[in-house]
């Protein structure tokens, strides 16, 4: 896990930038529900950041942006704001525009994030299934055998075997001798008896 300086140097100038409006006494003109902008905007621009700061796996990324962007900054900002003696006053409104503005730019960091990915691993000939979400970035958990490493592959299953068997096949083991083949020892003497008496009732006869 590593941390990028640009994004992070960019989140904290946006984050100084967003306290000193937002803490500060309000001196900028108002129009309506124009302050409501400015929350989205603001926290836009602080998730866009955030996001890119450290270099891990794309779900990861994706939960630790969402709690601290739209939960722990967008309410703990608000609530901060009507603690502070100053001519603010929490809203509810700005929470919902604050966690509007993260959420959108979470989505896009996102969508652009997974695409970089499987940019980077066509280019490494690596074949990303459709619609799967692999959260192993660029395949360095992966084998030279294609395997992630740690998985055990498994064995063919009974069904598997049972496809693949030719019964015309001849078997690869011998046929078993009961009692340690006594019993076609003595199968082979009987026969010899039985041949040798044949024989001599034949020379009586002949006599």
């Amino acid at each position: 896990m590593r941390i990028r300086k640009a994004p992070a140097g960019a989140f904290v100038v946006v984050c100084l930038l967003a306290s000193a409006a937002g803490f500060g006494r309000s001196q900028l003109p108002q129009y309506k529900q124009s302050d409501k902008v400015l929350h989205f905007v603001t926290f836009f621009l602080i998730t866009l950041c955030f996001y890119w700061i450290i270099e891990t796996n794309r779900r990861r990324v994706i939960h630790l942006t969402l709690f601290v962007c739209p939960l722990a900054m967008g309410v703990g900002s608000e609530i901060i704001q009507g603690i502070l003696p100053n001519d603010r006053e929490f809203d509810p409104y700005d929470i919902l525009a604050n966690a509007v503005g993260s959420i959108a730019a979470l989505l896009l960091c996102s969508w652009y994030h997974k695409r970089m990915l499987e940019r980077k691993r066509r280019a490494k000939q690596y074949q990303v299934v459709p619609g799967e979400d692999v959260d192993v970035e660029l395949g360095e958990n992966v084998n030279e055998e294609g395997q992630e490493s740690g998985v055990v592959r498994e064995g063919m299953t009974v069904e598997e075997e049972l496809d693949n068997w030719d019964e015309n096949a001849e078997d690869n083991w011998d046929p078993e001798e009961p009692n340690g083949g006594a019993e076609t020892e003595q199968a082979g003497k009987t026969d010899s008896a039985a041949a040798a008496a044949a024989e001599q009732s034949a020379k009586k006869r002949d006599d």
